[in-house]
């Protein structure tokens, strides 16, 4: 069976990292590679300055003696980041990207753990910066423009001693902290072969070209954004422009005019949520529900109206918009068919850190809303021990499986055993070849007579409803050696404002939520039904991909038994 309907497309063997900015360079170097804010405004850089950046920074900084040593980048997403990134990994040394929205008491051990000789910070992660006894210290504003310059200087006086390195592919290049959504932080040993083998993959399934723009929106210390939204970009001369911030998303669309972007779950929800809410703001909520019926009949007889039936829509997110990736979450696949229907397709992939990310992906011509997608060129996915109905833990092989978590042989061993990656999430695959995610092998709810329950399930369809912000379910033990499922969920106050037309008291808060609750339940098997609703006033704690930290919610003890 070929899981590929459509031909993968083309794509240039790339051996290293370095080779990206070579090949960027050379094919695309009057081409802008990244927009970046100055003054209010985008400003062009080019792959040719990128390079002689790159090249600059790394010269000053091996001869400063940190070639081979551990330098850190924080910081939000911006060209410095990028810069150092990509010239620490060319050359430089091991590259640590860490979390700039992490509390300082929980990345200092992260920063002891990596054994850091440098840290190259923006403004905003001055403290942490200069709260950690580093040796080397470098502000993306000040002293990263003074760096380039000296390097400049060394070259030309012949210095050559950067440009002359040739990565080896196969040895540690990048050590990157897992998210801790179940567990605390691990630190991921990433190799170059890793990285490219990722981004040649993801190029073969996903097209994209010098003709697009992609909008930074997540971290980029996260390897989804850093891989797929930075690495692969560059590779294929598509241009990157950095977003502001959240809430500048739909501003910094229509400044840049993307026609591509990454997002998570979160984003992509509230994405489709304000393109309804404004359709019944202006009243015209009845008349986008007939275009979108008769956009999807013209659809059967391959007439194509969409971008100009909801030009409303695609005008509000920038013009261009035409594709998004969502990853790090499995999204509704009712969001996915909904931003579709207007002309917005959206698919999803599934990945970890420890796979470069990527394992699986749908594709914009070969796509299951509801599967996490095929499995990429070169990657070997497969179900360990599967039950009656081919649900097993997912396992992964291939050139993008790290090397190992650094200085924890017990956490590699449990996981990785002859280059097969035990990644810890329950699925199967489908008669297509298509990866389905039912749920994370530590989140699983087992009853006391065996049955397995899938929080993400009853999560999902949960939080379709427009009176539930966010939710997390789990399983809680009784008294009487029974379990009982229980639910927590952050009211969507707007939406209940709206319903009762007025700041809703406590009580009508929980009998509302309790009745969707009994919704869900009214479709579940027995055994699977919410039995106990707390609702919450505070946001979950999450990482900044915006997935919910199970672990430090459950830690929480009794007060989720209340």
């Amino acid at each position: 069976m070929k899981p590929y309907k459509k031909p993968l497309y083309d794509v240039k063997k790339i051996y290293t990292i370095k080779d990206i900015l070579e090949n960027s360079k050379k094919e695309f170097p009057d081409s802008t590679a990244f927009l970046t804010k100055v003054a209010g405004q985008y400003m062009p850089i080019t792959f040719n300055q990128y390079y002689d950046d790159c090249m600059a920074l790394g010269t000053a900084l091996v001869n400063m003696g940190l070639k081979d040593k551990r330098i850190a980048v924080i910081g939000e997403s911006r060209y410095e980041w990028v810069l150092t990134y990509m010239t620490v990994v060319c050359g430089a040394g091991v590259i640590v990207p860490l979390d700039r929205e992490m509390p300082a008491d929980e990345i200092a051990p992260l920063i002891e753990l990596a054994e850091l000789e440098a840290i190259v910070y923006s403004p905003k992660s001055a403290a942490i910066a200069e709260a950690s006894e580093i040796k080397h210290k470098f502000n993306m504003e000040t002293d990263i423009p003074a760096l380039i310059k000296e390097g400049r200087e060394l070259i030309e006086k012949g210095d050559t001693s950067f440009m002359d390195i040739k990565p080896d592919p196969d040895v540690l290049s990048i050590l990157l902290f897992t998210s801790g959504t179940t567990t605390s932080s691990k630190a991921v040993m990433l190799s170059q072969k890793n990285i490219v083998s990722n981004v040649m993959g993801m190029c073969q399934m996903v097209y994209v070209d010098e003709n697009d723009t992609l909008l930074s929106v997540l971290p980029l210390h996260h390897t989804y954004e850093c891989t797929c939204g930075f690495l692969a970009p560059v590779y294929r001369g598509c241009t990157v422009a950095f977003c502001e911030g959240l809430r500048h998303i739909s501003k910094n669309l229509q400044e840049c005019h993307a026609t591509i972007m990454l997002c998570v779950p979160l984003l992509a929800e509230n994405m489709y949520k304000r393109i309804w809410q404004s359709a019944k703001k202006k009243g015209k909520e009845a008349d986008l529900k007939k275009g979108i019926k008769l956009s999807n009949f013209l659809l059967k007889l391959h007439i194509d109206v969409r971008k100009k039936l909801f030009s409303d829509v695609h005008e509000s997110l920038g013009g261009k918009l035409t594709r998004v990736v969502s990853g790090a979450a499995a999204i509704d696949p009712e969001i996915a068919k909904g931003l579709r229907d207007l002309g917005i397709v959206l698919i999803q992939g599934y990945g970890l850190t420890e796979c470069s990310p990527i394992c699986t992906v749908n594709r914009f011509n070969q796509y299951k809303d509801d599967a996490a997608g095929l499995p990429m060129p070169g990657v070997k996915v497969s179900i360990d021990s599967p039950s009656e109905d081919g649900v097993g833990e997912i396992v992964v092989s291939g050139d993008n499986v790290m090397l190992g978590y650094y200085k924890n042989e017990p956490a590699t061993r449990a996981v990785l055993e002859n280059g097969v990656f035990k990644t810890g999430d329950l699925g199967f695959l489908d008669d297509d070849g298509f990866l389905h995610i039912t749920g994370r092998q530590k989140n699983v709810i087992v009853t006391k007579n065996g049955k397995n329950i899938f929080p993400e399930e009853l999560e999902t369809y949960l939080s379709r409803s427009p009176l539930v912000s966010e939710c997390m379910v789990y399983g809680i033990d009784t008294e009487d050696n029974d379990m009982i499922i229980a639910v927590q969920v952050l009211p969507d106050m707007t939406e209940l404002e709206k319903l009762l037309g007025k700041q809703p008291e406590s009580s009508e808060i929980q009998s509302l939520i309790e009745e969707e609750v009994e919704k869900v339940n009214h479709n579940m098997q027995h055994f699977k039904r919410i039995s106990r609703v707390i609702i919450r006033r505070d946001e979950f704690a999450k990482t900044t991909t915006k997935k919910i930290k199970r672990h430090v919610e459950l830690s929480k003890g009794d007060a989720l038994s209340q």
